[in-house]
Parts: C-alpha cells; sequence; structure tokens
C-alpha cells in the first residue's frame, strides 16, 4: 500500500503560555516558540506506518509512506522527524506560512496525490493552531475521494479494503471504504490494537501512542530523499483568508468568598445570570 501523509508544523501547544501579542494586534509573535509536528498529524504517520507493515517485524516497510508539509526551509526538520521514524520519502512545498491558507493548502495537496497517486491520503484530524478542520475535508471533495474523518479505528481487509471507526457523538460508525480513499484521524488511532494492516494479526498490540525514532534511524533519515516544489507549481490560487487582529483573553476576576448558601444563590442568581 502506497500512502501519503500530510504534516503540518505548529507551535508546540504545551508551551502557549509562551505566545505574545504585539500592542498593536497585527499578529502572533513566534519568537522562542519550540516547532513541532501537528499532534494529529503525527497520528496520522503513526497510522500509515501501522498499515505499511508487519507490527511484529516493524522494521521492514511492506508498503510506502511519503510525507508532505507546506511551509518555509525549516519546516524540513519536521519531515526529517518523519523520515526517521519510518517514512520513506518527503515532499515539501516551498511557502511562507501568511501565504497559506485551508484552500490553498488543499489545492496544492491535490496537485501532490495526482502526482504520487497514493492508495490512501491520511491527515490528522484538524491543526491544533487554527483549528479549523478544514483540510482534509477540501481536498477529499477536490478528488473525489471517499472519505472518513475523526477515525479511531482502521484495519485493512483481505480484498484491500478499509474498515473505518468513527468517533461520532452516539459512539462509533463504522465506514468501509475501497481505495483510493482519504482519512482523518483522532487521537485513539494511536491506541494499541486501533490499526491493523492485513499483515498484523489481530490479535497483536502496538504501544501506545506514536513511536520514536532511534539514533540510527535519525542519521539513516538525513540520507533518504526529500523534493522541494514551489508553491506556484502546484496551485494558482490566491489568498482570500486574512486575520483582522489578534488579542489576548480577558483576565480573569478575582474570586468571592460568600457568607453562606443563601448568599451564593443569591450572586448566581444576580450576578452571575446561571440560575
Amino acid at each position: 500500500m502506497k500512502i501519503l501523509v500530510a504534516l503540518k508544523r505548529v507551535a508546540d501547544p504545551d508551551n502557549a503560555n509562551k505566545v505574545k501579542i504585539p500592542a498593536d494586534g497585527s499578529k502572533i509573535d513566534t519568537a522562542g516558540l519550540e516547532w513541532k509536528i501537528n499532534p494529529f498529524d503525527e497520528y496520522a504517520l503513526e497510522a500509515a506506518l501501522r498499515l505499511t507493515e508487519n507490527g511484529s517485524t516493524p522494521k521492514k516497510r511492506e508498503g510506502e509512506v511519503i510525507v508532505v508539509t507546506l511551509g518555509p526551509k525549516e519546516t524540513e526538520t519536521t519531515l526529517r522527524g518523519a523520515l526517521a521514524t519510518g517514512a520513506d520519502r518527503a515532499i515539501r512545498i516551498d511557502a511562507n506560512d501568511d501565504e497559506l491558507d485551508g484552500r490553498i493548502v488543499a489545492d496544492a495537496l491535490k496537485k501532490v496525490v495526482e502526482e504520487e497517486a497514493p492508495d490512501l491520503v491520511i491527515l490528522g484530524k484538524q491543526a491544533v493552531d487554527g483549528d479549523s478542520n478544514q483540510v482534509g475535508q477540501m481536498l477529499a471533495e477536490r478528488l473525489n475521494y471517499p472519505m472518513a474523518t475523526f477515525a479511531a479505528t482502521i484495519d485493512e481487509e483481505e480484498a484491500g479494503t478499509l474498515l473505518v471507526g468513527r468517533e461520532v457523538d452516539g459512539g462509533v460508525m463504522q465506514l468501509r471504504l475501497t481505495p483510493p480513499c482519504l482519512i482523518t484521524v483522532d487521537l485513539r488511532i494511536v491506541a494499541p490494537s486501533s490499526v491493523h494492516s492485513k499483515l498484523t494479526a489481530k490479535d497483536f498490540d502496538y504501544n501506545e501512542g506514536v513511536r520514536f525514532a532511534p539514533l540510527p534511524a535519525i542519521m539513516k533519515a538525513k540520507k533518504k530523499p526529500l523534493v522541494v516544489k514551489d508553491l506556484k507549481d502546484v496551485s494558482d490560487l490566491t489568498l482570500t483568508t486574512s486575520y483582522q487582529g489578534f488579542s489576548a483573553p480577558a483576565a480573569r476576576q478575582a474570586g468571592i468568598v460568600v457568607n453562606d448558601v443563601a448568599e451564593l444563590v443569591q450572586k448566581l442568581r444576580d450576578e452571575a445570570r446561571v440560575l
């Protein structure tokens, strides 16, 4: 199976307290922030690796995993990290963050998918910086691919179809997809028994979470293919999304000590207006 995984570099969400907004509110100051792969995209990569291996022999890749990102040269660190964990090839579409919105990203990925012709495209359900949850759906529409969003489980069947368990409000919805298709994944996709290729025994359990690259794999990743494309060669769309301004949330007011339950109820009713 040939799988293409889209990755995005985001500021580490664990360092959100370091975000700074200039006085004019024109942008977010990212100086000093640490960059990492969007967590949901890490889950997408882990799902792709599981689908292209026998779980008992994970060092042997039985299919091909290609990772792609849009961004400046610094994002190649993100791609090399993905190559170190097991991806075979990488593609970077050269662009600055302020040149991109969901439409342009989906349009550019469509071109890459058409060129690579993968059996499966996997994305994280959303990026943790914008939380827009747009690109996967727009890409599937452009490709006219069957799609499953918010995937919690993926099982490759003997016939080559994929049985996907989608997280929905009422529980889990089962969908059967025929490649080529597109899947966006949720957190539970990296549970020990969430993903199995047809080469992996159904009773096999992975370690919880995503895998990490040992030092030899990191060194080997430096020699794996990484191709750079110009944004203008994969999309001719112009930017239509702009941010008018940024502001920090209002500071929380100090709490109030009440004397008794009656006073608490009165304040909830008359001041907080929650009753």
